[in-house]
């Protein structure tokens, strides 16, 4: 088991924010593409770009050993022009969370997801995140109090199926 700290995420975090909507995005998994092309792409840059403002909030593990972040969970408010991928009101933040690969399955995405939603109940009713079907760590979210938003199933950008969750804080 790796020895990691939890740590606030501030605006120095925004380009290890690229690296992790890279992982989120699950775009290694579609071919050929970079952190860049996640920097780049219409619907993904939202999660990321000016990271800092006021209704911005997350958190990053970082390993004690050499002081390298290996995931982070983040809190965006996207609303009118700017909605997200996991959208349900002006009031809900979108969720999105990774973990490096190589770090995964460890505890680290269970205790940043803890942090996150204990701060996130000061200041929001509910948490909302979109995910693929597929995804391993809808059983994090399961047992998190997240839960399937009726009706959300969509056809994502690869063709696969994507869906909402939502937890009521």
């Amino acid at each position: 088991m790796v020895s990691y700290s939890i740590c606030a995420l501030t605006e120095k975090d925004q380009p290890f924010l690229w690296q992790m909507l890279y992982e989120a995005a699950h775009l290694g998994e579609e071919g050929n593409f970079s952190v860049e092309d996640a920097m780049n792409h219409p619907d993904l840059v939202k999660y990321v770009k000016n990271w800092g403002g006021k209704d911005d909030s997350g958190f990053v593990a970082i390993l004690e050993s050499t002081n390298q972040p290996v995931g982070a969970a983040w809190l965006r408010l996207l609303t009118g022009e700017n909605k997200g991928y996991g959208y349900i009101c002006d009031r809900i933040p979108e969720l999105a969370i990774a973990i490096l690969p190589e770090y995964r399955n460890q505890g680290i995405g269970t205790q940043l997801l803890k942090h996150l939603l204990a701060a996130a109940k000061t200041s929001y009713p509910s948490v909302s995140l979109s995910t693929r079907k597929t995804n391993p760590a809808l059983a994090l979210y399961k047992r998190l109090g997240f839960e399937f938003v009726p009706g959300s199933e969509t056809i994502n950008r690869v063709g696969g199926i994507s869906l909402k969750m939502k937890v009521d804080l």
